[in-house]
């Protein structure tokens, strides 16, 4: 897979998960599995000696988010060829994540506001009441 990569530019998968002894194979072709976001990493969970686990994570929809250091929470929750209804569905779903992963101690409004966008396009608020707390 690594050579069909490498040789015929080949990205026809979402994620990849690999075993830590590969990952000398893989930093090969980092520079091209990086910048896509495809780049296995023990923190995400994509290296890992459990591989079954890891794969059967992904299949069942593993919710990946970051933040920033401006407190903006960054995920992604489907592609343009999706169909609406999936988006929105994935969206509920992001949110009440972000919702349940609230610590205990956090006081006050938790969620100030909440927008989506597509890559490289402008935002688009939403309005909070929208979502089922």
């Amino acid at each position: 897979m690594i050579e069909k990569i490498q040789k015929e530019n080949w990205f026809e998968f979402d994620t990849m998960i690999a075993t830590p002894d590969m990952m000398p194979a893989l930093g090969k072709i980092g520079k091209i599995l990086g910048p896509k976001g495809l780049m296995p990493n023990p923190k995400t969970g994509t290296v890992t000696m459990n591989v079954k686990g890891a794969v059967e994570d992904a299949k069942a929809g593993k919710l990946e988010y970051r933040t920033d250091s401006y407190g903006n929470i960054h995920g992604i929750i489907g592609k343009v060829s999706f169909k609406e209804e999936d988006l929105l569905e994935n969206l509920n779903a992001f949110v009440k994540t972000i919702l349940r992963a609230k610590p205990q101690t956090a006081k006050g409004q938790y969620v100030k506001s909440i927008s989506i966008s597509a890559t490289m396009s402008p935002s688009v608020r939403i309005d909070q009441n929208s979502f089922d707390n």
